[in-house]
């Protein structure tokens, strides 16, 4: 079955390049990485260092709380971070610098699985969540490179999937890899696609030990206190197409009760920033733009946040959080990020992304879901009628998500005596 794959990979390499390429016609952040995905790493890493791999915005921000601990542990520990998008790229280098060397995951080809592996040379490999790739975890295996899944996850509908394929996945998981899985539901997937009973292991989701640095914090607040103290400011976070005409409709709607309300608008990606300004400019908004340097006025109704690496300040500077990526079928952004600020939240139906966190959060009553302009707008202005509401609900949102961390401690007593033992 695995030779099959391999050749199936290399069959849809050339399409897989060709994509690549026609990205980076449009998007320059995919130029020059292709290299990289081919498995060529220049200059190499240092040697016998951590891997860690996190595919996008999400995970490396959840990797942060675990790399942090592990350096705490073995000061000095060479570092590499791989990515697959390029957003996960720019938000690895916000967050790390050059403290952490990042480059790009390597195609699943053995080709450049061999050149990646031959110029990293990892003492330990963590990928988070759940990115299974049979010829990466093979070659991990043959050099006996221990391997960690952290903060696993794995759907019924992926198990059913698998189970087709059922001897690729049993030799994949056979090569004494080590997962901690987000629950004890996604243990025994894990399990019935192949894994070793005794080295799967339940330590939670490591999202929920998400610590916002208290500098950011500070800025998002002082933020708040130049440009819009006394104002009722909601934001629309990480929105997608479709969303923004959503979030402004609905702030129209809040502003004929709050006539100084402020919408903070982040779109998700970059080169649609453009794109959200020609709507702005169509619906006749006076917004200001972050890019300009300048925060918004008194008559701004909108404050376009197009800069990178920024929302968790703008979630600080805010009353209200709409997290984007769910009104339209995405599967909801990092509901997390307003939580632990104690904001109280709203999403749309597409959560799917991370549902366990979802419901968590609409159990203890800090989010509720929305299915329309209107249904926003009336949220909104619920919590804006009454603020002491809206910071109870907010409250109940961050102790739930501090009843429920832990998950970094239980993964670094997992991978400190693969760090600490001679193969390691």
């Amino acid at each position: 079955m695995r030779a099959l794959y391999v050749v199936l990979t290399y069959l849809l390499a050339p399409l897989v390049i060709a994509m690549e390429g026609w990205k980076a016609l449009w998007n320059p952040e995919y130029r020059g990485r292709l290299g990289q995905r081919l498995g060529f790493i220049a200059p190499p890493p240092v040697p016998g260092g951590l891997w860690v791999h996190a595919v996008s915005v999400g995970e490396v921000q959840a990797a942060v709380g675990l790399i942090r601990a592990l350096n705490q542990r073995f000061p000095g520990l060479p570092v590499v971070l791989t990515t697959v998008t390029p957003t996960g790229a720019q938000r690895a280098r916000a967050l790390f610098g050059e403290s952490v060397r990042h480059c790009y995951l390597p195609y699943d080809l053995p080709g450049s699985v061999r050149r990646f592996l031959d110029s990293v040379q990892p003492r330990v490999a963590i990928i988070l969540e759940t990115e299974i790739w049979p010829t990466l975890y093979n070659a991990l295996g043959g050099r006996g490179i221990p391997l960690v899944i952290a903060s696993a996850r794995l759907s019924t509908r992926s198990v059913d999937r698998y189970r087709r394929m059922a001897s690729l996945f049993r030799e994949t998981l056979s090569h004494g890899i080590v997962i901690g899985a987000q629950t004890a539901a996604d243990a025994e997937r894990f399990r019935a696609i192949g894994a070793t009973a005794g080295r799967v292991q339940v330590t939670g989701n490591v999202k929920f030990d998400l610590e916002i640095p208290a500098a950011t914090v500070d800025e998002g607040r002082a933020f708040r206190s130049r440009w819009a103290a006394g104002r009722p400011t909601w934001i629309a976070g990480s929105t997608h197409e479709g969303e923004e005409e959503a979030a402004l409709a609905a702030h129209a709607l809040v502003r004929e009760r709050h006539r100084d309300a402020l919408l903070i608008l982040v779109p998700r990606h970059p080169q649609r920033f453009e794109a959200v300004r020609a709507l702005l400019r169509r619906r006749g908004l006076a917004f200001a733009q972050r890019s300009s340097g300048a925060g918004p006025g008194a008559g701004d109704a909108v404050y376009l946040v197009d800069t990178l690496g920024e929302l968790q300040l703008f979630y600080a500077a805010a009353d209200v959080a709409f997290v984007g990526g769910s009104l339209v079928p995405v599967g909801g952004h990092n509901l997390l990020e307003p939580a632990v600020l104690g904001l109280p939240m709203l999403s749309g139906p597409h959560t799917q992304n991370a549902a366990d966190v979802a419901e968590l959060l609409q159990r203890s009553g800090a989010l509720r879901i929305v299915l329309s302009r209107d249904d926003l707008a009336r949220r909104v202005n619920d919590w804006f009628d009454d603020p002491q509401t809206a910071r109870a609900d907010g409250t109940c949102g961050l102790q739930a998500v501090a009843q429920s961390r832990g998950a970094v401690d239980r993964l670094v007593a997992m991978i400190v005596p693969l760090l600490s033992s001679p193969g390691g």
